[in-house]
């Protein structure tokens, strides 16, 4: 008998029933420990229902290593295997489907080794050409699915919404299972983006921390920002409240990129991703990305000057680490650690602003990174980060944490208020 590459995928994983169909490649409901609750992703709740929602269509999926099963099986091996569901094509993000590319890298057009699909680049593509990706693919439906941070300028979001935008034009469906938020759905936090300073760390005025899960945000993308909406279904999870952590959930935690290793470096990621913004290191090149911040020169006094200001929820402790890459690499360098000690109060926004405050204030050498385009000019890479130039040059003009963090509060409201109509989860 000679087996097809699904066929023989089936037979070693033990998932073969007889006759050659397969049995059920629906991931199980693992036992959940005490003190966690059994969320469910959209991707098991559509698997359960025996992917009803794609019946009949050739299927392609946006995903990346966050896209896993509760017992960690990547959800394209997993569909790959099962004969109710024609998956045809894989569409990899920023890093790659299967993660090896660092920050502003993609893995390229490839076929999977472990499955033999077609493996299509999305990185940097949008409009026209992601469309025309959409149809040399020959996929009726686009699945999207990758765990999000919670942060405006975590570019998967956006992803998504170019997918969105280039589904409508390539006249494709797209069908986003969900994932829950790491930092929970609580609240919306930070400056809202002003649209002259959209790149694809932001492409529309929603907040920095936005509070919201990938299949919220698509429903909001697809009301308020897109000119055409496009065909769109989400698929819910069971089992999450918005003021969940990662802990509670009983999934696995699998980092979205490589410098995102655990739920605690997401915690703070919307704040001191600012630094990628500035001459100081975000700790890149660490085990403690976004976590450590610091250069050549900074000292104690700088985790003394954050600590004076009572930031809660955080404590800030001076720390000196050597960076393997990125800025400062191989050097010896002092700042500080961000030991977040209480998750419901901490607010990584403020936490970012009074950093940047204090280490301006601390660091004679402190200086903005500039983003130089082809043509010659520049730009700030800190106003595309928190949206517009306000935080930059209120911060240059020695306005205080509690000065910045007002100066938004007006536009933070107006999303909040927008954000509610999309809110699912309690």
């Amino acid at each position: 008998m000679t087996l097809s590459r699904r066929g023989l995928l089936a037979v070693t994983g033990g998932a073969v029933a007889a006759g050659g169909a397969v049995a059920s490649a629906t991931p199980a409901l693992a036992h959940t420990p005490r003190g966690r609750r059994a969320t469910r992703t959209g991707f098991e709740r559509l698997a359960a229902g025996g992917y009803a929602q794609l019946s009949g269509d050739r299927v392609g999926i946006v995903t990346n290593p966050t896209g896993v099963t509760r017992d960690a099986r990547h959800i394209v091996d997993v569909m790959h295997l099962d004969e109710r569901v024609d998956l045809t094509a894989v569409f990899g993000p920023e890093h790659g489907f299967r993660g090896t590319a660092q920050a502003g890298g993609s893995e390229g057009r490839h076929d999977d080794p472990a499955t033999g699909l077609p493996v299509y680049d999305t990185y940097r593509l949008t409009g026209e050409a992601l469309a025309e990706v959409f149809r040399t693919s020959g996929v009726d439906t686009v699945v999207f699915d990758i765990q999000d941070v919670g942060a405006r300028f975590y570019t998967y979001i956006w992803t998504l919404y170019d997918c969105m935008v280039a589904a409508q034009l390539a006249g494709r469906r797209v069908v986003v299972l969900d994932r829950p938020n790491p930092v929970t759905g609580r609240a919306a936090l930070g400056p809202s983006l002003r649209k002259e300073f959209a790149t694809f760390v932001g492409r529309e005025p929603i907040a920095q921390a936005h509070g919201m899960t990938v299949a919220e945000l698509a429903r909001l993308f697809n009301a308020e920002f897109l000119e055409r909406p496009v065909e769109l279904d989400t698929v819910l999870m069971s089992g999450w409240r918005r003021a969940d952590f990662p802990d509670v959930t009983g999934l696995p935690w699998v980092p979205p990129s490589p410098n995102m290793p655990t739920p605690d470096t997401a915690l703070v990621y919307a704040g001191t991703c600012l630094f990628e913004g500035t001459n100081l290191s975000e700790g890149r090149g660490t085990t403690r990305p976004f976590e450590l911040l610091g250069a050549e020169g900074l000292d104690g006094r700088w985790a003394a000057a954050a600590n004076d200001l009572g930031l809660p929820g955080v404590h800030l402790r001076e720390a000196y680490f050597t960076p393997t890459f990125g800025k400062f690499v191989n050097k010896t360098v002092g700042g500080v650690q961000l030991h977040v000690h209480d998750r419901a109060a901490f607010d990584p926004v403020r936490t970012g602003i009074g950093l940047l405050v204090t280490a301006k204030r601390t660091w004679n050498a402190f200086s903005w990174r500039l983003d130089r385009r082809p043509d010659g000019t520049a730009t700030h890479w800190v106003d595309h980060l928190t949206g517009s130039s306000r935080v930059r040059t209120m911060i240059d003009a020695g306005a205080d944490t509690d000065a910045v963090v007002g100066a938004w509060q007006e536009e933070l409201s107006a999303f909040r208020t927008l954000r509610r109509r999309y809110l699912t989860y309690n």
